[in-house]
C-alpha cells in the first residue's frame, strides 16, 4: 500500500518545460545559438537536474571552459528572477496532478522532491497557493537522490510505501538509488521503466 508520495515538480505539477527553456536562452543570449541548442537539448533530456549542473555543463562541457561557482551562482540567480516572474501563472498547473493532489493530501503523505532551486520552488509554491498540501518541498542544489533519502530517513518511510511520481530520467534514477518505486508520468519513453505509468491518476491509486 502506498502513503508517501514524492513529487517531481516540473512537468508533473507545472508545465513549465517551455518557459525554463526560454530562461536558459536568455540567460545565455550573449553566445553562439549552435553552443545554447546542445544547453537546450541537453536541458530538455534532463529535466531532473538542477540550474546549477546544466550551467557548469554549459561551460565545461560545450565550450570547454573553466567556471567558478561564484559565476555558477550568479547565473542561476539571474534564471530564478526570470522563473519567479513567469512561472506564477496559475494556467500552467497541470490539471490532473492538482485534481489528485487536492482531492487526496489529507490520504497521503505528499512531498515535493525537485531539481529547482529550493527557494524558487517554495516562493512558487505560495504564489500557486500549492504550500498547504505538502508536508515538505525541497529542491537543488542538493540532488534528487539525497533529497528523496533524507526525506524518508527523516520521516521513517517504509520504502515499500513510497514512490516517486516524475517525468525524466533522473526521477525513475533516484527512485532506483532509494529503493523506491517509480511511476512515471508525463512522458511516454519511461514506461518500460515505471513500476506504472500514470495515463489517469483514478486508475492508479
Amino acid at each position: 500500500m502506498i502513503k508517501n508520495i514524492l513529487f517531481d515538480f516540473d512537468g508533473v505539477i507545472l508545465d513549465s518545460m517551455t518557459i525554463r527553456t526560454e530562461g536558459f536562452r536568455e540567460i545565455f543570449s550573449g553566445y553562439q545559438k549552435k553552443d545554447i541548442d546542445l544547453l537546450v537539448d541537453f536541458h530538455n533530456k534532463n529535466g531532473g537536474l538542477s540550474r546549477y549542473v546544466k550551467i557548469e555543463y554549459f561551460f565545461k562541457k560545450i565550450l570547454n571552459q573553466d567556471i567558478d561557482n561564484q559565476k555558477i551562482n550568479e547565473m542561476a540567480a539571474r534564471f530564478s528572477e526570470i522563473m519567479r516572474y513567469k512561472l506564477t501563472n496559475k494556467r500552467l498547473l497541470i490539471e490532473p496532478t492538482i485534481n489528485f493532489i487536492d482531492k487526496h493530501y489529507k490520504v497521503f503523505n505528499f512531498h515535493i522532491v525537485s531539481g529547482s532551486d529550493q527557494e524558487e520552488l517554495r516562493f512558487l509554491c505560495e504564489r500557486l497557493e500549492l504550500r498547504e498540501y505538502f508536508v515538505s518541498i525541497f529542491g537543488s542544489p542538493t540532488v534528487k537522490d539525497v533529497l528523496v533519502a533524507n526525506i524518508i530517513k527523516n520521516h521513517n518511510y517504509k520504502k515499500s510505501e513510497t514512490v516517486i511520481i516524475g517525468d525524466s530520467i533522473n526521477d525513475f534514477n533516484s527512485a532506483e538509488k532509494n529503493k523506491i518505486k517509480f511511476f512515471g508520468f508525463n512522458n511516454p519513453d519511461l514506461k518500460e521503466k515505471s513500476d506504472k505509468y500514470i495515463e489517469n491518476y483514478n486508475l492508479i491509486f
